[in-house]
């Protein structure tokens, strides 16, 4: 029930995190969008731009963060890079041995990957969670960002969780996968 115009204000709702460059992919048959702001540290170019795109087109990704031993990576899995970037890295490793690839990575990342082919997302962050995600999910609505504050943007139900502002006052921060909001949730 998410719109292209909802992907587009949650996108703008963050480009403080990304003010070089800003990119969408929207199916309207499966209903699936991928918006992304970009800060551009490793490869500078357009080329290296997200939404990206895997070399057989079945993938399509953003992602947020650093790998920092993607050149390894490249190395263990034969990838033959067209850019300079980590992201292009991730999505090929990911393309040749599905999410096993996770476990090579070094780096501080959050990476959403949507299978065109089989119409099936895969979210994950890195171990110690130094990059964001928090999602929104309530019966067939699903949605994530990397603030809480895009997720506003969205026309759902924004109601204290009673007993995550507890869990607030008494521990002064709201654990587990818990926000202080029902149906939004951190990764």
């Amino acid at each position: 029930r998410f719109t292209q115009e909802h992907l587009q204000r949650l996108t703008e709702a963050i480009k403080h995190r990304g003010p070089d460059a800003e990119g969408f992919y929207y199916d309207n048959n499966s209903g699936i969008g991928l918006g992304h702001r970009r800060l551009s540290i490793i490869d500078l170019s357009e080329a290296a731009n997200q939404p990206f795109y895997s070399h057989d087109g079945r993938y399509v990704m953003v992602y947020n963060g650093e790998v920092y031993n993607y050149k390894e990576v490249a190395a263990k899995y034969g990838i033959q890079p067209r850019t300079g970037s980590d992201s292009e890295i991730i999505l090929e490793a990911y393309a040749k041995a599905g999410v096993t690839c996770l476990n090579d990575f070094n780096g501080m990342f959050a990476v959403a990957i949507w299978d065109i082919q089989e119409n099936t997302l895969f979210i994950a962050r890195d171990r110690f969670g130094k990059k964001p995600l928090v999602y929104y999910h309530k019966e067939n609505d699903f949605a994530f960002a990397s603030e809480l504050k895009a997720l506003l943007k969205l026309p759902v139900d924004k109601k204290i969780d009673l007993a995550a502002l507890q869990d607030y006052f008494f521990l002064e921060y709201v654990p587990d996968a818990k926000s202080i909001l029902h149906d939004f949730y951190k990764l």
